[in-house]
């Protein structure tokens, strides 16, 4: 295996691991998810502008509109998985494809292919099953289907992201994404901390602990590996090793936190995968290759 798929794939396995951190801390319901965000993005933007030079530059008022988009897909995660389970959580923010297809004809004028409708109804099938198949409160998971709705959330954001990158590509070039990535973790933070401060006060050393490791390994380690493997693997590759994080998420809270998962949310959860990894070696997936961490 050459060091850049290696690369990705350490990079898809500290993405994937973000759920079961983040529950790992103590605060507790949509307050506590804001308080690990605003924490998350401040570690995680510190982190990036100091030891990725690239996201400094090239900021226009469309890098703040992007990073907006980025802002709404990280907190928005970052708050279902303290209210639902972390597979319904990545699996439903996988979904994001669907609202792409919706989306790029009007926003980017790009043609969405008739062959691809049938895979988008399977989508939306497969989105009805996490609520159909809303678990009962748990200790990791105890407002679920607010939990689900957020993670619905987090797929508008992440489709309007990666709509954002392709719109920055095109007037600004590549290295705008970057930039985005950092300007978003700002906005998350600057969002989340006048909400979340009276809970950042309970923090533990654990607490610190955790966050510390969302920012600088999980967000900043993690994206430094990808941007460098991605230079050298196609994007085709690239799709689908990056598979293993939604694919691994669940299995770090089963493995953490004993959090089980439903045999339809199981059922949605392998259709997602199956209709990304087809779009993926069809080289028909609206998604491109992924330039920064979904959550």
């Amino acid at each position: 295996m050459s060091v850049a798929r290696l690369q990705i794939i350490v990079a898809a396995i500290l993405f994937s691991t973000g759920g079961a951190a983040v529950k790992g801390t103590s605060f507790e319901g949509f307050d506590g998810g804001l308080a690990v965000a605003a924490l998350r993005s401040a570690i995680a933007a510190a982190a990036l502008a100091l030891l990725v030079p690239v996201t400094r530059r090239n900021w226009s008022w469309r890098t703040i509109v992007v990073g907006l988009a980025f802002a709404l897909t990280v907190v928005a995660f970052v708050a279902a998985n303290k209210l639902t389970t972390s597979a319904n959580t990545i699996f439903i923010q996988s979904i994001a494809p669907l609202w792409i297809a919706i989306g790029s004809p009007i926003l980017l004028k790009e043609r969405v292919a008739a062959r691809d409708l049938a895979l988008m109804g399977t989508l939306v099938a497969a989105l009805s099953l996490f609520f159909i198949d809303a678990p009962d409160p748990i200790r990791t998971a105890p407002q679920p289907m607010l939990g689900n709705l957020l993670a619905l959330v987090s797929s508008v954001g992440w489709a309007a992201t990666i709509m954002g990158l392709r719109w920055l590509g095109k007037t600004q070039g590549s290295d705008a994404a970057s930039a985005a990535t950092l300007a978003g973790n700002i906005i998350a933070f600057l969002a989340c901390i006048p909400f979340a401060m009276d809970t950042i006060q309970t923090a533990t050393r654990t607490d610190w602990l955790l966050v510390t490791y969302l920012g600088l390994i999980q967000i900043a380690f993690a994206y430094m590996l990808l941007t460098r493997g991605v230079r050298h693997v196609a994007a085709i590759q690239v799709s689908l090793l990056l598979l293993a994080e939604p694919a691994l998420n669940p299995l770090w809270s089963l493995w953490f936190h004993g959090e089980r998962i439903g045999a339809l949310t199981l059922v949605g959860g392998i259709v997602i995968l199956a209709v990304t990894t087809a779009m993926a070696l069809r080289r028909a997936d609206p998604l491109p290759p992924k330039s920064i961490p979904s959550e």
